[in-house]
């Protein structure tokens, strides 16, 4: 128990070293370290060790068997790249980004009248997404445009780096709520018609229900549309998208930095679907919402996660007796 303590600690005097270097990063150079880094994980990493064949299968099924490998490498590479530019942007957004120079990083895309409606209906909101895009830049820009939110995800297994990512997305006036547990937080939220942020796109496991991503069933949980049918919750289902670097200084658009878009793909209303399953519809709809969001950046996508592990149970049971 001692040694494990320890280890935290030290894992977290090892993290909070290398903020202090990153905090000092210009744009450009923060790039600059990601594609280092990226190029490590990618080339020099043993191809198990960094789950290439997993990403690998995950693009093939999502672009097409047309795609050549090539291509495929690329969209890996760039994964890379993207994912490690978003864990320096964490560490500096508490500083970075304030309410007085949040336009300077974001910039407002598709849907944005659709998703202001939604948040002054008086209405509860699940701003619902995936790991795609910046999905901290996207949280991080609601609680300073004046939309607080509990936001939903799972408990690190270092304390003090949970503490850490706590005061990080609490920092703009959310409300971390931990994963395990978090209707006895969500629930009294919604009812009061306050709002929740929640990421969709991981494996929800055999009792999941299956419903089409990119082509091929995947298991998706059920309780965002149950719990929207409930509390008569809208979906909106978005991101932050990457736009490309323009890293040139501007003085009259204040100091270059890294932007996004916040694009809002879809709004779904409970209230409007007309269908004798609403749940298995409300989650085939926000799914469908969140695929046509990452065909806009496939690179901007998490593609290491085994998305469609689970199988639905009439196949598996195919399997067994085969």
């Amino acid at each position: 128990m001692n040694w494990l303590r320890w280890r935290h600690r030290l894992e977290y005097l090892a993290f909070r070293a290398v903020e202090c270097v990153v905090l000092m990063l210009s744009p450009s150079r923060g790039r600059e370290l990601a594609e280092g880094m990226a190029f490590v994980v990618h080339r020099m990493l043993p191809r198990r060790l960094a789950r290439y064949q997993e990403a690998r299968d995950n693009l093939r099924q999502a672009l097409g068997p047309k795609v050549s490998d090539t291509v495929i490498d690329e969209h890996i590479r760039r994964m890379w790249v993207h994912l490690f530019r978003v864990v320096i942007e964490i560490v500096q957004l508490p500083r970075k980004v304030r309410s007085e120079n949040c336009l300077n990083y974001v910039e407002y895309g598709p849907g944005r009248s659709a998703c202001w409606r939604a948040f002054n209906t008086g209405r509860p909101v699940m701003l619902v997404s995936g790991h795609f895009g910046n999905w901290e830049v996207a949280n991080t820009a609601f609680g300073l445009f004046g939309y607080p939110m509990g936001v939903i995800a799972r408990d690190l297994d270092n304390p003090y780096l949970q503490e850490w990512f706590k005061r990080f997305r609490e920092h703009t006036g959310h409300r971390l709520f931990s994963k395990e547990g978090a209707s006895e937080q969500m629930f009294p939220q919604l009812a009061q018609c306050g709002h929740v942020a929640l990421l969709c796109d991981q494996d929800a496991g055999p009792r999941g229900l299956f419903v089409d991503f990119f082509g091929k069933p995947a298991s998706t949980f059920k309780s965002i549309a149950l719990v929207a049918l409930e509390y008569r919750a809208l979906i909106c289902v978005g991101g932050a998208i990457r736009l490309p670097d323009n890293f040139q200084r501007d003085d009259s658009n204040g100091p270059s930095c890294s932007k996004f878009q916040l694009v809002c793909e879809e709004v779904i209303d409970p209230e409007m679907i007309d269908d004798p399953d609403p749940v298995t519809e409300i989650t085939r709809r926000y799914t469908a919402a969140l695929e046509r969001l990452i065909r806009r950046a496939p690179e901007q996508y998490f593609w290491v996660h085994r998305r469609w592990k689970s199988v639905p149970q009439q196949r598996r049971s195919t399997r067994k007796a085969a």
